[in-house]
């Protein structure tokens, strides 16, 4: 069952996150583990299973990106796993200038414009990504994909680099 199918909601990259929570949350009050402590060990067993898959459920289409990825993924586009080269000359040049001026980025307000450049783009990807799965365009899908991730990761980034700069030195 996917993710989508557990939580009773459609398969879709825009959800109504106060949708996926009164969803979430009533799922998981029939199968909270603390339910099932004086029923049989298979009844247990099943619901601490159907807890976890709640929860994983929950985790992946809660974030956006995470929640693109999914919805791709069940639509049969594949993408690199982790720690996997990426072979889009244009998006490694883009990481790389990035991440470069996040490198030599000194102050806070210099990093937040970064990330909210970032955020920007997140949101223009998501954006398309939306008429890219209508049409079905896999490359296009996967392409966009790829820098979602890679924007989401440079978000992380860009969180660090903050922490550093506002972080006093010994």
């Amino acid at each position: 069952m996917d993710h989508f199918a557990r939580l009773g909601l459609p398969a879709a990259l825009d959800l109504e996150l106060a949708q996926l929570d009164r969803a979430y949350f009533a799922r998981q009050r029939l199968w909270h583990p603390d339910r099932f402590v004086g029923r049989p060990a298979e009844e247990r067993a099943r619901a601490s299973i159907e807890a976890a898959a709640l929860n994983d459920a929950y985790r992946t289409l809660k974030d956006p990106v995470d929640r693109a990825v999914y919805l791709a993924t069940l639509k049969g586009v594949e993408l690199p796993g982790d720690g996997k080269t990426i072979d889009d000359p244009d998006l490694l040049m883009e990481a790389m200038e990035a991440r470069e001026a996040l490198h030599e980025a000194t102050t806070v307000d210099e990093v937040e414009v970064l990330a909210g450049r970032a955020r920007k783009d997140v949101e223009a990807a998501l954006g398309g990504l939306a008429s890219l799965l209508l049409q079905d365009d896999k490359p296009a899908i996967r392409k966009t994909l790829l820098r979602l991730r890679y924007l989401d990761k440079f978000a992380e980034e860009a969180r660090a680099r903050r922490m550093n700069i506002q972080r006093p030195r010994p």
